[in-house]
């Protein structure tokens, strides 16, 4: 039993500079939402996962997403309406979850392995040194098998290096390579759910920091349902999404979550929607 748990959903680099921003603005008002107990991370949620469970102050964390030289990363070159239409199509003809997902595999295993080395490269780039797990702290990173469809989640005990299960975890089919992990391979946690919030279950408080799921959604498990999940639990539950100020900024960027363009204008639109969420309540320890 936890007493607050924290969940970070997916979203790219939108979703990682929104995220610190959101909990160094909550910071600011005195509510440290960063230092719960439990911490749920998928795809870009797991970065931040990993960022803020490291040791490294939010201050630190946060001036590194306005430093557009820090990561040296570009935008991937795909073609964004052909990949969802690919999506679309894997979810045709069936709802069973496990079977999307293997779908949504196929279309992983599209990605040649040859740059898997730059990638993992990358991700370890995200993180700061020595990318370990939090001793201390319950770190868990969400993925999911392409073979079997099944999620899988990562924490210090599953014997697996954090920067793999962060580069798993952020995986996106059809645009990024699959990691091998224990002779399986997986990719992004987000085709199960864009943020594995029911795996909070079992925490007093739930705090969940996510992008709002497109509609139709690509994910198989919707927020929605991990909540009713949650409250059945037992669980106080607050959602926040980007507000306003935060989508004006990802449409600076023409709205390409996956940009990283977009970190420094979400960055400073998600600290000061944190510093207001702060004055409500939203975040404070119970």
């Amino acid at each position: 039993m936890h007493g607050r748990a924290l969940v970070l959903g997916a979203g790219g680099h939108a979703a990682i500079a929104w995220e610190l921003g959101v909990l160094a603005g909550l910071a600011d008002g005195g509510a440290p939402a960063h230092d719960a107990d439990l911490v749920i991370g998928t795809s870009a949620g797991s970065v931040v996962g990993a960022l803020i469970t490291s040791g490294v102050s939010l201050d630190d964390l946060f001036t590194r997403q306005l430093d557009p030289l820090h990561s040296g990363e570009s935008a991937p070159a795909i073609d964004f309406v052909q990949w969802r239409a690919d999506f679309m199509r894997a979810r045709e003809g069936t709802d069973e979850p496990q079977a999307v997902v293997k779908r949504f595999g196929i279309l992983a295993r599209q990605v040649p392995t040859t740059t898997r080395d730059a990638r993992r490269r990358t991700i370890a780039a995200r993180l700061p040194p020595p990318h370990a797990w939090p001793a201390t702290r319950d770190l868990r990173i969400v993925a999911a098998d392409v073979d079997t469809g099944e999620r899988r989640v990562f924490d210090r005990t599953s014997g697996v290096d954090l920067v793999d299960a962060v580069a798993a975890s952020c995986a996106v089919p059809g645009i990024w390579p699959t990691v091998a992990v224990d002779g399986g391979e997986y990719m992004d946690g987000g085709v199960y759910s864009i943020d594995n919030a029911d795996l909070a279950v079992g925490s007093a408080r739930v705090l969940i920091l996510t992008l709002q799921a497109r509609v139709p959604a690509l994910c198989v498990q919707s927020l929605e349902s991990a909540v009713d999940e949650l409250h059945q639990s037992g669980a106080e539950v607050e959602i926040v999404h980007p507000d306003e100020a935060t989508l004006k900024a990802f449409g600076a960027v023409g709205g390409n979550v996956l940009d990283p363009a977009v970190r420094e204008p979400a960055a400073r639109a998600g600290r000061e929607q944190g510093r207001k969420l702060s004055r409500s309540g939203i975040g404070a320890r119970g």
